[in-house]
């Protein structure tokens, strides 16, 4: 797929915030201090499927005719907000995970009405195993990040961040497949991307030059497990981003904090941000932190 050909603009961004207005959650901001340090935290966690991945998917849906249905492969919240958003769209849903999939985010798939397919212990085998049931006429395959429509749909996260926080002058976000990161990053502000070090599809690709197949071992790899860089989202990102890594140990300790400071609870892959803002690798004055997803069970 060529990244020139198809890669998103922020005109689309601003396209997709009209697209998806009817049937997300715009999110609010909170301000807040920590440390004695100013920070914004995007509640993208309180989106509508319990992350920011709906957004994605609705924008991809809804850009060109409605297929008769539509099929998908994920980790746990891309299927998630596929589910949701099909149900919107009155469309039946097919979502294959990984068998490592969390039980709490597979039921959350099949109570959205979709039809959940465990196969493959990976990400990647359950989107080949996908892929291969896509072929019936009239399904789309909506695929979780490298796909223009859905890094435009992801990049509203960024639309309201700069609408009702203009002052933001660094937003920091994780990665996993780069949707997110991407769609963030056609915003014209800072951006640092952030992975845990045992999920580094993007650091890999930004050193090779080009996406490349890595291995996968954190807590948070159930939403950041992607095992090679989305080729649409690296086209944006490796020009425009800063990429950061934190340990698993950090981004618990990020998750608990913002339990024990804000009584907020995320899912591991929504602290990593957090985590490399508290341990001092992102830059500016006024960050954003956007906490993208509550889909998992834990205890303080």
């Amino acid at each position: 797929m060529s990244t020139s050909i198809t890669a998103p603009t922020w005109a689309d961004v601003r396209a997709a915030v009209e697209a998806v207005h009817p049937f997300v959650r715009r999110t609010p901001v909170l301000r807040a201090e920590v440390d004695g340090r100013p920070l914004v935290l995007k509640l993208e966690h309180l989106q509508r499927s319990g992350s920011f991945k709906l957004r994605g998917a609705v924008n991809a849906l809804v850009s060109g005719p409605l297929p008769e249905r539509v099929l998908t492969a994920s980790g746990g919240n891309h299927g998630l907000g596929v589910a949701t958003a099909a149900s919107l769209l009155n469309l039946p849903a097919t979502v294959y995970v990984p068998e490592s999939a969390p039980l709490a985010k597979a039921q959350r798939i099949e109570a959205a009405g979709a039809k959940l397919i465990r196969h493959g212990a990976t990400y990647a085998e359950a989107a080949a195993k996908a892929l291969e049931a896509a072929s019936e006429p009239g399904t789309r395959y909506l695929h979780a990040y490298d796909d223009p429509a859905v890094v435009a749909g992801q990049g509203t996260v960024a639309a309201e961040i700069v609408e009702d926080a203009p002052d933001v002058d660094a937003i920091l976000v994780a990665v996993g497949g780069g949707g997110l990161a991407a769609g963030t990053s056609l915003a014209g502000v800072p951006t640092f991307a952030v992975e845990p070090e045992g999920c580094r599809a993007l650091s890999a690709a930004l050193e090779a030059g080009e996406p490349v197949d890595v291995e996968i071992d954190s807590v948070a790899s159930s939403a950041l497990g992607a095992t090679k860089i989305g080729s649409v989202p690296f086209g944006v990102l490796r020009e425009r981003v800063t990429s950061v890594l934190v340990s698993d140990a950090e981004l618990l300790a990020a998750r608990d904090r913002l339990w024990e400071e804000f009584r907020l609870a995320v899912e591991p892959a929504a602290a990593v941000p957090f985590a490399a803002w508290l341990a001092g690798r992102t830059g500016g004055d006024l960050p954003c932190v956007i906490l993208c997803g509550a889909n998992s069970e834990w205890t303080p």
